[in-house]
């Protein structure tokens, strides 16, 4: 009946403990078979896996060297004349692919993405996708210091120009964002970004040197 707790006896608990890391099916079905139970459900054990924290150690990923399921398996005429039509073919590229040079605006934050001839160092892919800024900026300076952003100078993200982006410290990013003011360095004129980027280096310089005295 549904809503009835199962009760489950100490050896049969202690029986599945110890099977734990079965794919639940198997154990499932083994421990029915094995204890003559058939008023356990799939869901009733793995509920029950559950509430102790006996985990199998599965995560759905294939494991290295694990075969597919359908290794050797022979596709019947049928599926395979389905499936050819539509099936890639040497050479074939993807309706998304976008090869080196292609740029993008992100429509969130305006920042420009670029597609680069540089070997993805997570997919191993022949290309990588870039914030354009950033690329050519560490192109011309080197990689950005630890705890630094780069600060667009002009307010038009659309200009990657090195000269357009300047490293600054994280921690200048409030008080450029008008957090302790009402003015904005993105939406001053262009006249007052300077003095506005002035103020705030003194500000967090003079924070520094109280932090470093104490």
């Amino acid at each position: 009946m549904k809503g009835r707790r199962i009760r489950f006896e100490p050896e049969e608990l202690d029986w599945i403990e110890a099977r734990k890391d079965w794919a639940r099916a198997d154990l499932h079905r083994s421990f029915c078979s094995f204890w003559r139970r058939d008023d356990v459900s799939l869901a009733n054990l793995k509920a029950l896996c559950n509430r102790r924290g006996w985990l199998s150690g599965r995560d759905g990923r294939f494991i290295k060297g694990q075969p597919a399921a359908n290794k050797g398996k022979e596709m019947s005429p049928e599926a395979r004349a389905k499936c050819l039509p539509t099936a890639f073919k040497k050479g074939n590229r993807p309706h998304t692919y976008r090869g080196p040079g292609h740029e993008s605006i992100d429509p969130k934050d305006g920042y420009v993405w670029l597609i680069v001839a540089e070997t993805n160092p997570h997919t191993g892919a022949a290309t990588r996708r870039v914030q354009k800024h950033r690329w050519f900026w560490e192109k011309e300076n080197g990689a950005i210091p630890k705890g630094y952003v780069l600060k667009c100078l002009d307010g038009d993200k659309t200009n990657c120009a090195p000269a357009n982006w300047e490293a600054i410290p994280q921690a200048m990013l409030p008080k450029l964002n008008g957090r302790w003011t009402k003015v904005r360095y993105d939406e001053a004129p262009a006249d007052l970004k300077p003095t506005l980027m002035a103020i705030a280096k003194l500000d967090h310089a003079a924070r520094d040197a109280r932090k470093t005295s104490k």
